[in-house]
Parts: C-alpha cells; structure tokens; sequence
C-alpha cells in the first residue's frame, strides 16, 4: 500500500503551506489518549485557492459542482494542518469531519458538496481516510467564504 505522500504525487497534488490562524486560536491540538495514540484536532479550515479567498453562496452564486470543488480545496488546507502537526504518515485515522456550506435557504445538497472533501481525504489516506460527517447549510460564514471544515484524526505519536 502506498503512503499519503506516495498518493498526492500520484494525483498530481502538492499540499499548501498551512494557513495561519486568522484569529485568536491555534490551528490544531493534539490531545494523548494513551499508548502511543492521540486525538488530533484541526481548526476550521476556509476554502481558499493559493492567498485567494474563495466566497460565494451556493447555487445562487456559484454551482454546486464549483462548491464541491471549493471544499476539496478545503480538504488539501485540513490535510497541511496535519502534516504541519503529526505528519500524514501518521494518521491511523480521520475520524470525524464537519463542513458547513455558504448556502441558500432553501439549498439542500450540502452533502454533495462536502463530497469533494470526503473524497480526497480517501483518495490521500486510503481506508484512513473513510470518515463520520456532518455537512451544514448556513447563511454566514467567516469572511463570506464558500466552505469551512473542522476535523478530528487518530494519530500515532511515538
């Protein structure tokens, strides 16, 4: 089986830098859990290409296909947060997500749009990667951005 790192070379992925915290927070927080084994948390990560912000309500403003592709951009930031703290050689596990989605009130497809995240996070972390989500409708997110994921990962510490 390949590594995490073998895979992004395979699709052609180079992870971002990761994102500083854009406020009074840090990116992530390794909590032990014994034996070796620790929680890892990553703050809410803002759909971004390059510096770019990415904004927009979906599908008014953009489509659901562009949103998926927003969150899947989304992904690559959640994953430079891992590798940044532990390493994504290290993840036995991506254990919770959570997206929420700049939508309309009456939009219901979240769910297809947070597929964009949930797919590279398996296409990277192969059967790691498969993971519990929530995916929310909301009407505001931090600076109008179109995609905001949060994550929780088993990791190996020693």
């Amino acid at each position: 089986m390949s590594s995490p790192h073998e895979r992004l070379r395979e699709l052609g992925i180079t992870l971002p830098a990761p994102p500083p915290p854009a406020a009074s927070y840090v990116q992530t927080k390794v909590a032990p859990i014994g034996e070796g084994r620790a929680l890892l948390y990553i703050a809410g990560q803002v759909s971004r290409e390059g510096d770019q912000l990415l904004k927009g309500r979906c599908p008014d403003e953009i489509s659901v296909e562009e949103a998926a592709r927003r969150a899947r951009l989304t992904a690559l930031s959640v994953l430079a947060q891992i590798e940044a703290a532990v390493g994504l050689d290290k993840v036995d596990e991506l254990t919770q997500v959570t997206g929420w989605v700049l939508s309309t009130e009456d939009f219901g497809d979240q769910p297809k749009v947070m597929n964009g995240a949930s797919d590279l996070f398996v296409e990277v972390l192969g059967s790691a990667g498969k993971h519990t989500r929530a995916a929310i409708g909301t009407n505001a997110l931090p600076f109008s951005v179109t995609v905001e994921i949060a994550a929780v990962a088993v990791v190996r510490t020693g």
